[in-house]
């Protein structure tokens, strides 16, 4: 007598968004788009560029974030749109980005984008670089 054994699938999860925008990273991404040619579409004419966030090995910790502009996605970037912007992910980023929300921060002496990055295990004494 033969006896077959079902294993019962499991319902797969949800994942988590690539990468969100605050409401400020947004509404600073839109200021930048809007002054010529980083226009936030890169399929725009006129040399339209796009924000494209990647991770390098950089710092004490090990890894930084690294923001560029780039004309058009490269092969495997994933386009992230939140809240009407949409920016760029490196394919390689994608794993130490998962769940990310990027905010934009002004302070009494400097301002600009920060990453609130639940993957991150530490950093180094400065902020700079992370490590996972």
């Amino acid at each position: 007598m033969s006896t077959t054994t079902v294993t019962p699938t499991r319902p797969k999860r949800e994942l988590p968004p690539l990468m969100q925008l605050s409401d400020a990273a947004a509404e600073r991404l839109r200021a930048l788009y809007a002054k010529g040619e980083t226009t936030g579409d890169a399929n725009a004419e006129g040399g339209a560029k796009l924000l494209r966030i990647s991770v390098n090995t950089k710092g004490c910790s090990g890894l930084a974030y690294d923001m560029t502009w780039t004309a058009e996605p490269g092969p495997g970037d994933e386009r992230v749109s939140d809240k009407g912007v949409t920016v760029l992910v490196d394919r390689k980023a994608s794993l130490f980005l998962i769940g990310t929300t990027m905010d934009y921060e002004t302070k009494a002496l400097s301002a600009g984008f920060v990453f609130v990055n639940p993957n991150e295990k530490g950093r180094c004494g400065c902020g700079e670089s992370f490590h996972v």
